[in-house]
């Protein structure tokens, strides 16, 4: 079960936050740092032309060399190094970086060829699925060779509100992929927590330092001190539930030997 700390573009296109980052995600117990990888030339006009979004795209965008230097950074934290792709065009030099690995966004849900690419190049391949169709879903689980896919539920809300969360739904997901996961827009830790109960491998929350730093993506995050109990919880729940058989435990003998049978059955 592994928890992934969606820090995404929330360092701004500046390194040595980014690496500020995977230090506290590293110190509070995500398993995996994950970032966004786009270029802002690939992007169609749109609202983010009108909004101020396209410059927040251009300055967060991370090169190639950025790239290798933050999976660097991971690996000597002992976190792993994760992206999420956009656009095929970065399929080549993403399957160099990090072959062991690639997350595709809700955004790209609908890019079958995308998709399709990316489960031919890597390792494992974990899907959002946030506004997308039961249908879209099950095309994507009709894609042959599909045994390294890892389907998350999501609800693309920012934030999501508890009552749309739908936990459900990621348990149907169970039918159609071998893992399942949760990437989570709640304020808070709480769906992370019951997506764990339900059967999440994978638990991804939206990571900050610092909820003042620019960007609507670290006003919603979680702070290093809720990242630090989902973790705790997470090791907890991965104890409990090992399963002990149903006789008594060692742990029990002292109590059984020395403290049964003290009072009299009078």
């Amino acid at each position: 079960m592994k928890i992934i700390a969606e820090i995404g573009w929330n360092h701004m296109g500046d390194m040595s936050l980014a690496k500020k980052m995977i230090d506290s995600a590293s110190e509070n117990g995500a398993d995996i740092c994950k970032f966004q990888t786009w270029s802002e030339k690939n992007l169609k006009s749109g609202l983010w032309d009108k909004d101020g979004r396209r410059e927040i795209y251009k300055k967060a965008q991370l090169s190639y060399d950025q790239h290798l230097e933050l999976k660097e950074y991971c690996a000597k934290k002992k976190v792993k190094f994760l992206t999420t792709i956009f656009n095929k065009n970065d399929l080549s030099f993403l399957s160099k970086i990090n072959p062991e690995m690639i997350k595709i966004g809700s955004p790209e849900v609908y890019n079958l060829d995308l998709i399709k690419n990316c489960l031919l190049k890597f390792d494992k391949v974990i899907i959002s699925t946030g506004a997308a169709k039961w249908k879209e879903i099950i095309n994507i689980t009709e894609i042959e060779n599909n045994n390294n896919m890892v389907l998350l539920h999501c609800v693309s809300a920012y934030p999501c509100n508890a009552e749309n969360v739908n936990i459900p739904r990621m348990k149907k997901l169970k039918k159609y992929s071998g893992e399942i996961g949760y990437s989570g827009h709640f304020q808070g830790i709480d769906d992370a927590i019951i997506a764990i109960c339900n059967g999440a491998k994978y638990v991804e929350k939206h990571f900050t330092i610092d909820r003042n730093l620019p960007g609507r993506d670290n006003k919603f995050a979680i702070s290093p001190s809720e990242l630090n109990k989902l973790s705790e919880f997470r090791n907890n729940f991965l104890k409990m539930t090992i399963d002990r058989g149903l006789d008594l435990q060692e742990c029990e003998l002292d109590i059984f030997n020395n403290i049964r049978g003290r009072w009299s059955k009078k």
